[in-house]
């Protein structure tokens, strides 16, 4: 399906090293979402090496600039088809992950590729905005993070929330992260987040790319998230 030698390949140049088993397992991943893509909008990508380069590469970029300790909970908030959170089991099979969505049908995709390449992750059907109130995930996890989802404000609403105290969201990004860091600055300081670290990038084929690391220093106010029409009619 993949070149796998080019996945390899591009995936040292992160300095990210994979073995016959990850690049089988990301082999597999592509052959399932393209059949399953035919069955379910998942993704408008489907070409091989495009999916080698803006799904499973762009994610793996996330392990370069950001190192998780080993056993380390992870929630993908929006994870679609399963980025970044299933291509971060793949490369880190020992990190916790937690894959949440709205839509269902995506859902049971995701469950699927992942028995077919004998991984497991805590599959939560539910919007953000809700399951960022509830007790099994408000500020439970070491790490949030969110790829191709929302504009940098929202989403850190949606996903500071659900992160620990000392722990991070790192929000994966295009070309206009620079803008869209300025207009979340009162966001991330009102949510108790701090912004530490933000790396850009040329990824090839992709353009410009971003991984903007915010650091959660203080609890959130019990009043967010907000549902999604407040936050839309007052951004914070």
């Amino acid at each position: 399906m993949i070149n796998k030698n080019l996945l390899k390949t591009e995936s040292e140049k992160l300095g990210i090293s994979l073995d016959d088993v990850a690049l089988e397992r990301f082999d597999k991943y592509a052959e399932l979402l393209v059949y399953w893509n035919e069955r379910i909008n998942l993704t408008a990508i489907t070409d091989p090496d495009e999916i080698i380069f803006k799904h499973f590469v762009d994610s793996i970029a996330f392990l370069k600039y950001c190192t998780p300790e080993e056993g380390a909970s992870i929630i993908d908030v929006g994870t679609g088809a399963g980025f970044p959170g299933v291509v971060l089991k793949i490369v880190r099979p020992d990190l916790s992950i937690t894959l949440m969505d709205s839509t269902k049908k995506k859902l049971g995709v995701i469950e699927e590729i992942l028995n077919e390449i004998g991984l497991s992750a805590n599959i939560v059907h539910a919007r953000a905005e809700e399951a960022g109130h509830d007790d099994n995930f408000r500020e439970m996890y070491d790490f949030a993070t969110a790829r191709a989802v929302s504009n940098l404000r929202d989403l850190s609403e949606y996903c500071l929330p659900f992160v620990k105290v000392g722990g991070k969201f790192v929000s994966l990004k295009g070309a206009d992260a620079k803008n869209e860091l300025a207009e979340a600055a009162v966001a991330i300081k009102t949510l108790g987040g701090k912004t530490t670290k933000t790396d850009i990038f040329e990824l090839k084929n992709c353009g410009e790319r971003a991984i903007i690391q915010i650091d959660k220093v203080s609890a959130t106010p019990t009043k967010y998230p907000r549902p999604k029409g407040k936050m839309q009619k007052q951004p914070l």
